[in-house]
């Protein structure tokens, strides 16, 4: 006769079934737990940058999040119109009234507003035309090369600078070695490695100006996705604030070779107008923007 009886291995196997259950669940739950954020393959400098920096957002909220590079890099047109079809989760641009109004903007710049800031790229030996300019009216006297299409045109014609336009790029460079006009405007961060790629131009970098306007680069997601946004946000602002932030802006190669080269704090900054701003943008939070003489 068995001693064992039937209420007991009844209890016995419906304890075993509930823990094969939760053994079962707990992965599925955990795995569910995390999100998948689908993002633009490629490593260059500033996608590198915005994907170290969502990480770093993201790793401050609550929900879990993880980047997939998901989609091969493209024409920015294109990656908006991925992102506004859910093909894509997260992308960053500098942003325009257009962008704003198809897409989600996550209103902190992720580069503290540093692209706004722009040094001359100028002919060698001539630093002489430039050493002399201390405001908006000296800059007039000079001439300016810029993309015929760029949007930085159309900041420094509504400012009443002299520009001249230039449809291809690659072309700028040679005309400014060839004295077509008397400066190239460049983000901060990108005269060094331009006049690198052109060693066979007599190319340099003005020593005591840099432009400034507003200019803002942000994350963007799907309207629909104000929660992602959100979290984004909230992640940015935490990180701000604890400090994380800062440090991981000050060990960006790129910014770092900015503070190495571009010898920011000596330079004469002139303010333009950018009159293509979105109306909400920030400008008034001290806080989400670096200020170039203490770098």
């Amino acid at each position: 006769m068995s001693l064992i009886s039937p209420l007991f291995i009844s209890v016995r196997s419906t304890l075993i079934g509930s823990l094969i259950t939760l053994c079962t669940l707990i992965p599925l739950s955990a795995h569910a737990q995390t999100k998948q954020l689908r993002v633009v393959q490629g490593n260059n400098s500033i996608e590198a940058y915005a994907k170290g920096l969502l990480r770093l957002a993201l790793s401050k909220v609550q929900d879990k999040y993880e980047l997939q590079e998901a989609i091969p890099n493209t024409s920015e047109e294109r990656m908006v119109s991925m992102l506004m079809d859910n093909q894509l989760d997260v992308v960053w641009y500098a942003t325009t009234n257009d962008l704003e109004e198809r897409l989600l903007p996550v209103r902190i710049c992720i580069y503290r507003g540093l692209l706004g800031y722009r040094a001359l790229m100028i002919k060698k030996g001539t630093q002489h035309k430039f050493d002399g300019i201390k405001n908006l009216e000296d800059l007039k006297k000079v001439s300016l090369g810029q993309g015929r299409f760029w949007a930085d045109t159309n900041v420094l014609t509504a400012n009443g600078l002299n520009v001249v336009k230039v449809l291809k790029y690659e072309g700028i460079f040679y005309m400014l070695d060839g004295n077509r006009f008397d400066a190239f405007p460049r983000g901060v961060h990108e005269p060094w490695s331009e006049i690198n790629r052109y060693p066979k131009l007599a190319l340099d970098v003005e020593q005591n100006l840099l432009i400034s306007y507003i200019n803002p680069f942000y994350f963007f997601v799907n309207k629909s996705n104000a929660k992602l946004a959100k979290d984004i946000e909230r992640g940015l602002r935490i990180a701000l604030e604890d400090g994380s932030f800062d440090e991981y802006f000050f060990n960006d190669p790129t910014v770092k070779d900015v503070v190495e080269k571009a010898n920011l704090k000596n330079r004469t900054i002139i303010h333009l107008e950018n009159p293509s701003l979105p109306p909400k943008t920030p400008v008034d939070d001290k806080s989400l923007w670096i200020d170039p003489y203490s770098m």
